[in-house]
């Protein structure tokens, strides 16, 4: 960049222009990652769906059109994925949502570590 000219300039080599993943992909690189055994998985009537732990404490949601608000809400239309763990009665759990477009490979990592740091009791 050259400071002593008035106005912003640049080189392209300089702004080192870089390609990024985009589009929602395939979310089977999420959902497939839930054993059958370990996980239920629940289709809905808008072809949502819905993967909790035996246990209830894991939900993912996926909502390709955007998740549907509460009774006196209207749709959160750019929320695709929900992620939510139960806390315990010392810790909270958390929740994460990712928008309908963040790339399911994005949301799949995310979900391996989520995995990968759970363990039976």
């Amino acid at each position: 960049m050259d400071a002593s000219q008035p106005g912003f300039a640049t080189t392209i080599e300089n702004l080192r222009l870089r390609s990024w993943k985009l589009g929602a992909g395939q979310a089977m690189d999420v959902i497939g990652q839930f054993p059958q055994a370990d996980f239920t998985h629940i289709v809905d009537d808008r072809a949502d769906v819905h993967v909790s732990s035996r246990d209830g404490r894991f939900y993912l949601g996926y909502f390709p059109n955007g998740r549907p608000g509460g009774p006196d809400e209207d749709w959160v239309t750019g929320e695709g994925w929900v992620i939510a763990v139960t806390g315990t009665e010392k810790v909270p759990g958390y929740r994460i949502a990712f928008s309908t477009e963040t790339p399911a490979m994005i949301v799949a990592d995310a979900v391996a570590r989520i995995l990968a740091s759970s363990r039976p009791l």
